[in-house]
């Protein structure tokens, strides 16, 4: 088992500027559905809720990318939801012949979103089983 961590840091205006500009195509190739629906739920909030997801997405990235091939773990396989205490915690999918499964690995706990006027603040510590393959 290893602890592994990772740090970003985002302007939300950046985040803002990208999903204008892309129209659309950022968010699907970046978000969830689910991740979509959440910050769009958030009305002018949305843009910071964007931005915190980014970054633990980033972060997490950060923290686990080296029990992965190149290109073997996209950002949609890390998914920021909330447990049932409304906490947010970082979901892996697990792929299965490069197809998203149901099967997901056991969530990470975001320790803490550092939500700022302008820049939001991620930090992940992963604790990583035995059984993550390596490259």
């Amino acid at each position: 088992m290893q602890i592994k961590c990772g740090t970003d840091i985002i302007e939300i205006a950046r985040i803002k500027e990208t999903i204008e500009d892309t129209d659309g195509a950022f968010l699907k190739r970046v978000y969830t559905q689910s991740e979509i629906a959440y910050c769009e739920a958030k009305k002018k909030m949305k843009y910071q809720h964007y931005a915190a997801r980014f970054a633990a997405k980033e972060a997490t990235f950060k923290a686990i990318s080296e029990f992965f091939a190149p290109y073997e773990i996209t950002w949609k396989d890390i998914e920021v939801t909330n447990d049932e205490n409304g906490r947010p915690i970082i979901q892996l999918i697990r792929k299965t012949n490069s197809k998203p499964s149901k099967h997901r690995h056991k969530p990470i706990p975001l320790q803490r979103i550092c939500h700022r006027q302008c820049r939001n603040f991620m930090y992940v510590g992963a604790i990583m089983p035995y059984n993550i393959k390596t490259k």
